[in-house]
């Protein structure tokens, strides 16, 4: 489910990039992929409980270390995509 959630968060920070390039209001995009995001990484949170619980050790072990690294990097990389319209030169 997270990987939903994630690839969701991904489009609608392209779509807020698209619309404020053609000089459109996309407070609602910029919404929108802010709240996926940390939706993506609440359900991974959970995923990771769930493992815990059934002490699935292998699969903690396997995901966890890399998952994290990159779930910081997008999460700061959509925290960059969405401030673009957000923070411009014009002030609008």
């Amino acid at each position: 489910m997270w990987m939903i959630l994630g690839a969701a968060a991904i489009i609608t920070a392209l779509l807020n990039l698209v619309w404020y390039s053609k000089n459109k209001d996309a407070k609602w995009f910029r919404y929108l992929s802010l709240s996926l995001t940390a939706l993506t990484l609440c359900e991974f949170y959970s995923t990771d409980a769930k493992w815990v619980l059934n002490e699935d050790w292998a699969a903690l072990m396997d995901v966890v270390p890399t998952m994290s690294k990159t779930l910081w990097g997008l999460t700061f990389a959509s925290i960059l995509i969405n401030s673009v319209s957000l923070f411009n030169k014009d002030g609008k």
